[in-house]
């Protein structure tokens, strides 16, 4: 993870594509209890928080941060992840990698007009539907030659990787490397006969 000091080479769009030092700092001390925290269905919002209080009969009570009590089949609860994992860079790093935990997470780094964030290999980009400082020149230089755990989610991390391992050759297996020297082969033959 990068420093705040590190992120001043991506310039005004640093805000836009990590959490700050102290908010990560803020989230690692947040109290958090594994075994009550849950996501509960809700009609309105879909998911809210909430803290389970008891479970019986195949029903769950759930306390919403709200304030309000509910009553729901089990099966309406998901766990939660620790404070540490909100807004998180890539989503498969999440302790519970449920369909409220992604949602929510997507929710939170979109409210912060965070719009890039990967899940493993795919990079997910929600469109914010106005202009963000995060295509200049400066974010470009910013993540030029970097590795993708080297810098925040961005489509210019995965262009550039792309085009490093082009360069360099690593991403290609051998049964794609006979294809590749084949037409290098006959496109080297065709200058050949076109020059005699």
């Amino acid at each position: 993870m990068s420093t705040d000091a590190e992120m001043e080479a991506y310039g005004p769009a640093a805000i836009y594509l990590r959490k700050s030092e102290r908010e990560r700092i803020e989230a690692q001390a947040a109290p958090f209890d594994a075994k009550s925290a849950v996501f509960v269905v809700d009609p309105d919002e879909m998911y809210l928080k909430g803290k389970l209080v008891k479970k019986e009969g195949g029903k769950a009570t759930v306390e919403t941060d709200g304030g309000k009590t509910v009553t729901v089949k089990e099966d309406d609860i998901h766990p939660r992840n620790p404070p540490k994992f909100d807004k998180i860079e890539d989503m498969v790093m999440m302790t519970h990698l449920n369909e409220p935990c992604v949602l929510y997470n997507l929710k939170e780094r979109y409210a912060s007009w965070m719009i890039y964030t990967y899940s493993g290999l795919f990079c997910v980009v929600v469109n914010p539907y106005k202009w963000l400082p995060v295509y200049d020149a400066v974010v470009v230089a910013g993540y030029r030659g970097k590795k993708r755990i080297e810098a925040p989610p961005h489509i210019f991390s995965i262009s550039d990787n792309a085009y490093q391992y082009m360069l360099t050759g690593k991403s290609k297996t051998k049964p794609s490397k006979r294809p590749i020297s084949k037409h290098w082969m006959i496109s080297r033959q065709r200058k050949t006969k076109s020059t005699l």
